[in-house]
């Protein structure tokens, strides 16, 4: 009994250890992936490595969480040659069909005017080390160098507090000096 409990205990350490090593975390080195735009065609990250890209990776379940932390950074009118917003929806976890989603994610183009894209089999949330995305937001920034500059989850229990907010308008304005 002693060396099954030995064995399964070094069994679960080397799968912790295995994936924190594929969490996105901050001075990453992230690169581009082809996924999906709004209408279903062939996309790439606009922009990924020439300015500073604040990016949402959304669950359709969790979209509205990040709008707060979108509406603070479109008020302050960054300039667009320096940095952009970029909403990803996740579709791959979502229960609603994905027409109904991307009905969604053209209302929130118009509303934001901004770039918006869909990751239909969780390519972007794979490549990068998203780890579990359903029923999250996710604020990623990235600066000019493509390194990940701050990345938060977000969700129902974990809305973004004011503080992080400050924070995220802050270090965009840093980012594009």
């Amino acid at each position: 009994m002693k060396r099954f409990s030995k064995s399964l205990i070094a069994f679960l350490a080397v799968i912790i250890a295995s994936a924190s090593l594929y969490a996105l975390s901050v001075g990453q080195s992230v690169s581009n992936v082809t996924i999906r735009d709004a209408n279903d065609n062939p996309a790439t990250i606009p922009d990924l490595g020439a300015k500073v890209l604040t990016i949402f990776y959304n669950d359709a379940e969790a979209a509205d969480i990040s709008d707060p932390m979108s509406d603070a950074l479109k008020a302050k009118n960054y300039p667009e040659t320096k940095t952009r917003g970029i909403g990803i929806a996740n579709l791959k976890d979502s229960v609603a069909p994905n027409w109904v989603i991307r009905k969604i994610v053209q209302s929130k183009i118009k509303k934001y005017n901004s770039t918006i894209l869909t990751d239909v089999d969780l390519t972007l949330a794979k490549s990068w080390g998203l780890g579990y995305c359903n029923n999250k937001s996710i604020c990623i920034i990235i600066g000019k160098d493509s390194k990940v500059k701050y990345i938060k989850y977000m969700d129902k229990n974990n809305p973004p507090s004011q503080a992080d907010i400050d924070y995220v308008v802050k270090l965009v304005g840093d980012l594009i000096k």
